[in-house]
């Protein structure tokens, strides 16, 4: 059975999850949102999705651009759940992964570091 959730609840712990990053990520990233949405239309079985150029691809030419996305999907995280514990653990590692490639960092290096 998935997870029961109100949608404040869920965005509480997405901040939570990006609360737990260590100070000097947090402090790096730039130009980026995240945002909580249902599900992703052309996938909706992905739990989140980094939308934007990476730190580490960012040129001299970068500026003037809307900020890039990290969008972390509700549904699918609540349907892979099976308590609320489930879905703080996967809350964390989805946010982690996405800010990962907001970082430059590859899906098979994150996967390594445990955070796949």
């Amino acid at each position: 059975m998935p997870v029961e959730m109100t949608q404040q609840r869920f965005e509480e712990l997405v901040s939570e999850a990006l609360d737990e990053l260590p100070p000097e990520f947090a402090d790096a990233m730039d130009n980026v949102v995240v945002l909580v949405e249902e599900f992703n239309e052309e996938s909706p079985t992905i739990l989140g999705l980094y939308h934007g150029v990476a730190l580490t691809e960012r040129t001299h030419e970068y500026g003037g651009v809307l900020p890039d996305r990290i969008s972390i999907y509700r549904r699918p995280l609540l349907q892979m759940c099976d308590t609320e514990e489930d879905v703080v653990e996967e809350v964390l590692i989805t946010v982690v992964h996405e800010v990962g490639h907001h970082f430059g960092i590859d899906d098979a290096r994150l996967h390594e570091l445990g955070w796949g």
